[in-house]
């Protein structure tokens, strides 16, 4: 994926259907299943951030809507399939100074658009993979910083 922004930002997937109340919400407000189980070990976090998507023949202009230090959910209503590696490139919002993310990914679970059905959130899961150790710690305090969490890395 090359290093520079899409060179058409309007062939981005416009924001997911709940973008409006997502900019009402505090910042970094914890997403919760809709069962209100948490099954995760580490917290996600909703977001709004532009990302640029590639598996190496096709590319996506999108947006992340959650994210946690070990992977990301991409809204799209064309998501890719499942065990599909992946390199993602974004910058976060609450840091636009920063050098931007560059992460490689596979995908983990789809959530398929369903036109006739109730699904307001398609799109796909994304696990990093071969995440060194400060791309992980940077990450991890990225997620720990819009949670409003303590830095718990032991830095």
């Amino acid at each position: 994926m090359s290093s520079s922004a899409p060179k058409n930002p309007e062939d981005r997937e416009d924001p997911p259907a709940d973008s409006a109340e997502r900019r009402s919400l505090a910042p970094g407000r914890l997403s919760v299943p809709p069962d209100g189980v948490e099954r995760r070990t580490h917290p996600r976090i909703d977001v709004t951030w532009a990302v640029d998507c590639s598996d190496g023949e096709n590319f996506l202009y999108s947006y992340i809507t959650n994210i946690s230090a070990l992977g990301i959910f991409v809204s799209t209503r064309a998501p890719l399939p499942r065990g599909t590696p992946v390199t993602l490139r974004f910058v976060a919002r609450e840091t636009p100074d920063e050098h931007p993310f560059e992460l490689a990914g596979e995908v983990a679970w789809i959530n398929p658009l369903r036109p006739e059905g109730e699904n307001l959130n398609p799109g796909f899961g994304v696990r990093f993979t071969d995440l060194d150790a400060d791309t992980r710690e940077r990450l991890v305090s990225l997620v720990h910083a819009i949670a409003y969490l303590p830095d718990d890395t032991g830095a």
